[in-house]
């Protein structure tokens, strides 16, 4: 859904640089909001990554499937970027994205293994 400001000039009551400014106002508040959302998705993204991460290894079907010590990597990695997180609410983009990379490269490797029937 695209929102669209329009800004009109009812009876002349505004000049030319005072419609140029709102315009300019409108399209900088713009980025501003796009920048928070990409925060907050990043963010969003991490977190959810990390909860679904420690569900799945105390789901007792699917944990079962998993070494003590494979699970003991991701229950601390989990914890560990949920920590990071509470800690870094206000971190930029790259930094949610960097975390979520990290996560995924210690746990995506033991989850398809454990799928591939390899857990031990």
């Amino acid at each position: 859904v695209k929102n669209k400001i329009t800004i009109t000039n009812d009876k002349g009551r505004l000049s030319k640089e005072e419609i140029e400014k709102m315009v300019k106002d409108a399209e900088k508040y713009k980025a501003e909001d796009e920048e928070v959302k990409k925060k907050v998705e990043a963010k969003n993204t991490l977190e959810n990554y990390a909860y679904n991460m420690r569900n799945t290894i105390k789901d007792e079907k699917i944990g079962a499937n998993l070494s003590a010590a494979d699970k003991q990597k991701i229950e601390k990695a989990v914890n560990e970027t949920i920590e990071w997180l509470d800690r870094n609410q206000l971190a930029e983009v790259e930094e949610f994205e960097d975390k979520l990379k990290e996560l995924e490269g210690l746990c995506n490797p033991i989850i398809a293994k454990m799928y591939q029937g390899g857990a031990g």
